[in-house]
């Protein structure tokens, strides 16, 4: 089988396609939504790859990786805060990451791109790709926050 056989078979049982992407709208009333053009002026070329077309950026290649100041993280589309930087911790995985998120942040849906499920999240302002939630990090929530620096901008604290 083929993987364009692959992807269109999950298509057809409702695994991807339409409701997936419907699933990453933002629903917020304060939403953004910009043209592809707009969003390509406001984005630095990895920004956009990352945030409007759902890439990831390489491992250990982000300098929030490796930030410890305090602060919180804002996506870098629209600058709704995400997470803080009591919420972050080393997860050893190369990207940064973070064992919850501020309330209303985040959407999410579930990605098929490694034909196997995985829960991927979005702003809930504007949409844009952050990263994948995994439930191997640490307590209370079990949960690790994988996100692209390349989608999120730090703003410290005063």
């Amino acid at each position: 089988m083929t993987r364009r056989q692959i992807f269109s078979a999950f298509a057809a049982l409702g695994l991807g396609g339409r409701d997936a992407q419907a699933a990453s709208r933002p629903t917020r009333a304060d939403r953004v939504e910009l043209p592809e053009d707009e969003w390509r002026k406001r984005l630095t070329p990895a920004q956009f790859d990352v945030l409007r077309r759902e890439g990831t950026e390489r491992a250990f290649t982000s300098p929030l990786n490796a930030e410890k100041r305090k602060g919180t993280y804002h996506c870098a589309g629209c600058d709704l805060p995400l997470f803080t930087s009591e919420m972050k911790y080393d997860s050893g995985t190369g990207w940064p990451s973070f064992y919850t998120s501020l309330p209303d942040a985040l959407g999410f849906k579930t990605d098929f791109k490694l034909l196997y499920p995985r829960t991927e999240y979005h702003c809930a302002r504007c949409g844009g790709h952050q990263g994948h939630v995994f439930d191997d990090g640490p307590q209370p929530t079990g949960k690790r926050y994988c996100n692209n620096g390349v989608a999120l901008k730090f703003v410290p604290a005063d």
